[in-house]
């Protein structure tokens, strides 16, 4: 789950999405029929697969395989094709002992018994460990046809909630308190004893016409009802005895009988409609709609205010610097013209500045890219782990231009070691994310959890990186080396001009540290419900609205750097190059800040490893997005400065 922090933060960067076309499916995504036994043929199926998931809490970072936690095992266990996001989203799709029967239903039939030794050290780590879980509500993540299996509930206001996962069981402490799991049973009553959801009550929804077309049945909904029942004895079961209470003194041997009725009904909703049932129901919902429309107001009315004010400003500045009038008062010069010879003078560090914005333009046109695909309904919820596999793909292969623009900018700043500048560029800021990636891998692979990537998938990913990204970034440095620098409108004075006594409002500091409070006001609504995404396993499919909130924070980060390096050019301080970059990346601090508070005001999350985990990933989205926002705020600074000292008349 943790490596769903890199992911997700490329939402941040990067709802509706396309409705689906009746005679398109992506692969993979294409509708199954079903039928009952006898009329089973071909392009219809009656055998039913539910397949299990990873666990996962929010009260831990740490995600566990099914394996792990001692359930039912599927004797023929068949683990179905994973592409590389699903690896790295930390994703362990496995076939279960649930097997089902299109329209056959099925009451309290036993699945497995699992027999507990207290004398037993083995039986004892692996009860322990499921405690554990019940402990930390982990929950279980069921697929069936491809759709979650919900477990749906009434929350506040009467409304229903439709969660893709349920318990393992409840704790209920030596104080007496419950979590909320235990609340839906009033029979879980004894303190400091963990109950144990044995038992699941299926019900499959699908969905029929009578046409020729069809050759059967399309699942459409999955639902299920947790219970703990004591089954005594296995040939004689009783679903709907008292519940199944796991002392926390281990002291006699425990079985524990696994059952599951299914029933199956028919509704009349379509196919392609399956998913929203699931996401309509999602929290805040309703709350986001209207957050984002009045953030996108705010946002807009403030955007529309600095571009008249800069257009306004700039319209009388340039008249009165072009006015021909052979007075002495008129041809004095003053403000922003008076550093015409000194604006363009390379930067120091400029080797540094430019490998950032090569990184950034890299991690720019990918998060457009992945965006626009999200927008289209190729990265729906549905096509499991499509969106980090987009992403990670892009990113390889948008090596050229990394290195196009870092050689560009480089070459522009009078920079000679071009060696330097296409290593730096292939491997700085991407090794400082894989070196972070591969701390965090270390801690999942010693605490065994799922979300630790196999060995011969950091290989493929180091082959992709040396051997497709690093190349194809050389490529694109060899044409910028061979494009010549790019002219500036004014000519560079030989010695440098003396910069007056700024105010304190001109200072590069304060102007930075103001420069990131109006982008990060047009994402923190959608921030808050990303990491409940990444963090509390939610739902994220308002793709949509993310677009126009992405190319929103665009506009806001290119003006708010715009108009602040207006008024450092006006205060005779010709320092812009570092400054409009970090203006706008700045706006990554306030990201980490809020990352913090959420930590500790939203989370649950216990323990040093889940703490490590989290604050990890939370660094490698920070740099993304000190690098994106940064690289925006430079460009569109380095444009307004370009175009208006081209206008004016310099002698």
């Amino acid at each position: 789950m943790a490596p769903r922090a890199v992911g997700l933060l490329l939402l941040l960067l990067l709802g509706c999405c396309a409705p689906p076309c009746a005679a398109f499916y992506l692969p993979g995504l294409a509708p199954v029929s079903f039928c009952p036994p006898k009329e089973a043929r071909e392009g219809c199926q009656s055998n039913i697969q539910l397949f299990v998931n990873r666990l996962d809490s929010v009260e831990s970072v740490l995600p566990y395989e099914y394996d792990a936690f001692d359930f039912c095992q599927d004797m023929e266990e068949k683990r179905p094709s994973e592409n590389l996001g699903q690896i790295l989203f930390g994703e362990r799709i496995a076939s279960s002992p649930y097997k089902f029967t299109f329209n056959q239903t099925e009451t309290c039939k036993v699945v497995c018994t699992k027999s507990y030794d207290p004398g037993n050290s083995d039986d004892k780590n692996k009860l322990a460990f499921l405690k554990k879980g019940m402990q930390l509500n982990y929950q279980h993540h069921w697929i069936i046809d491809n759709m979650p299996v919900t477990w749906c509930y009434e929350v506040e206001g009467e409304q229903k909630y439709c969660n893709p996962g349920f318990p393992v069981g409840c704790f209920i402490t030596p104080e007496g308190r419950a979590k909320d799991a235990c609340i839906i049973n009033s029979q879980f009553n004894k303190r400091n004893t963990f109950y144990i959801f044995n038992h699941v009550d299926v019900t499959i929804m699908y969905h029929s016409e009578k046409d020729e077309s069809w050759p059967g049945a399309r699942l459409v909904m999955a639902r299920l009802d947790p219970k703990s029942y004591k089954h005594v004895d296995k040939d004689h079961l009783n679903c709907g005895g008292p519940p199944m209470d796991v002392p926390d003194e281990f002291t006699n041997k425990l079985d524990l009988i696994y059952t599951y009725s299914v029933k199956f009904e028919k509704k009349d909703i379509k196919w392609a409609s399956r998913w929203d049932y699931i996401l309509e129901s999602m929290p805040h919902t309703n709350i986001q709609w209207f957050s984002i429309m009045n953030s996108l107001v705010i946002v807009l009315f403030l955007s529309g205010m600095v571009a008249m004010i800069i257009l306004r400003t700039l319209h009388k500045d340039i008249a009165r610097y072009n006015q021909i009038d052979s007075s002495e008062d008129a041809q004095e010069e003053f403000g922003w013209k008076l550093v015409h010879g000194d604006v363009f003078r390379p930067p120091r560090k400029g080797m540094l500045l430019s490998v950032f914005l090569g990184q950034g333009t890299q991690i720019f046109i990918m998060t457009f890219i992945t965006l626009f695909l999200a927008c289209l309904g190729f990265l729906s919820p549905a096509n499991r782990g499509a969106l980090m596999t987009c992403a990670v793909v892009l990113w390889v292969l948008l090596g050229t231009p990394a290195g196009y623009v870092s050689a560009r900018m480089y070459k522009t700043f009078r920079g000679e070691k071009w060696k330097t500048n296409v290593l730096l560029t292939a491997l700085l800021c991407p090794g400082i994310v894989f070196a972070d990636f591969f701390i965090m891998n270390l801690i999942l692979w010693v605490k065994g959890s799922s979300a630790a990537i196999p060995f011969g998938t950091l290989v493929a990913i180091l082959a992709m990186w040396f051997g497709i990204s690093v190349p194809l970034t050389f490529i694109g440095a060899y044409f910028g080396f061979k494009e010549k620098p790019i002219e500036h409108p004014v000519r560079t004075n030989q010695i440098p001009r003396q910069i007056p006594e700024q105010s304190f409002f001109t200072k590069p500091l304060p102007g930075i540290v103001m420069g990131g409070i109006l982008p990060f006001g047009c994402i923190f609504i959608q921030l808050f419900f990303i990491l409940n995404s990444i963090w509390s396993h939610q739902m994220y499919y308002m793709f949509g609205f993310l677009f126009l909130v992405f190319i929103i924070l665009l506009i806001t980060c290119s003006e708010a750097t715009v108009l602040l390096c207006y008024f450092h050019l006006c205060a005779e301080d010709y320092h812009w190059w570092w400054r409009s970059f970090l203006t706008s990346s700045f706006t990554a601090v306030y990201l980490f800040i809020y990352a913090v508070h959420y930590f500790f005001s939203k989370l649950q999350i216990m323990g040093t490893a889940s703490t490590i985990l989290y604050f990890g990933y939370t660094m490698i989205m920070v740099l993304i997005f000190f690098l994106f926002t940064g690289t925006i705020g430079f460009f569109a600074c380095f444009w307004f400065v370009s175009k208006i000292y081209s206008v004016v008349k310099v002698d």
